[in-house]
């Protein structure tokens, strides 16, 4: 049976960290040290990234290990969906990004729209909490994420990329172009239509 190694380097990473946060002292910090260090060299072996690079962003987070939160916006206007294209893949997405520290996840959700789209807007509701992986994300993240969707209400602004987004538009459900897959999928549009339809349809988990 074949070996899931993004798997397993964010599982020992998930050690590591651990063990960094309570290390009683410098041997003990080194050992977890090295075992990112080992992580770094199977994930260079599967993404072609250089390892010293992966080996700053295993240890640039610190502490007890977390799941990293990122936070998308599902706008809707003449029932057609604002999606922005990404200046890293080409791909398009919902507008988001990661949550930064000292706001809401509210908060959060209505920068990212205002920074990657141009448009202002207020946040609804929740639609979806959603991890990550399990939803088949491409390609696989060295950390666990969980993915925050929010219904928002455009209320101001104008189309504007950014120095992350090369495009504004608004799509309809039949209309979506090739998406950034590390970002949005297929059936999360999909199903954020459905919800944007039917109001009663609860938030959405897995």
């Amino acid at each position: 049976m074949a070996l899931d190694w993004f798997d397993i380097v964010r599982r020992l990473k998930a050690i590591s960290q651990a063990g960094r946060a309570f290390a009683q002292n410098e041997y003990e910090r080194a050992r977890h040290e090295e075992i990112e260090r080992i992580c770094a060299e199977i994930l260079a072996g599967y993404t072609g990234l250089a390892p010293e690079k992966i080996v700053y962003q295993l240890q640039e987070d610190t502490g007890y290990p977390t799941p990293k939160v990122d936070c998308r916006g599902v706008c809707f206007r003449d029932n057609k969906i604002l999606l922005v294209r990404e200046s890293a893949d080409g791909g398009w997405t919902l507008p988001g990004g990661w949550c930064d520290v000292g706001l809401t996840a509210s908060e959060n959700c209505v920068r990212e729209i205002r920074e990657e789209s141009g448009f202002e807007a207020r946040v609804v509701r929740l639609l979806a909490v959603y991890d990550r992986d399990r939803q088949g994300h491409t390609p696989p993240y060295p950390f666990n994420i969980y993915k925050l969707f929010f219904l928002c209400e455009i209320v101001g602004g104008e189309p504007k990329p950014s120095h992350e987004t090369t495009e504004v538009a608004f799509f309809g459900e039949n209309e979506i172009p090739p998406l950034s897959r590390g970002r949005t999928l297929p059936h999360e549009i999909k199903r954020f239509f459905q919800m944007y339809r039917d109001p009663s349809i609860p938030v959405d988990f897995d």
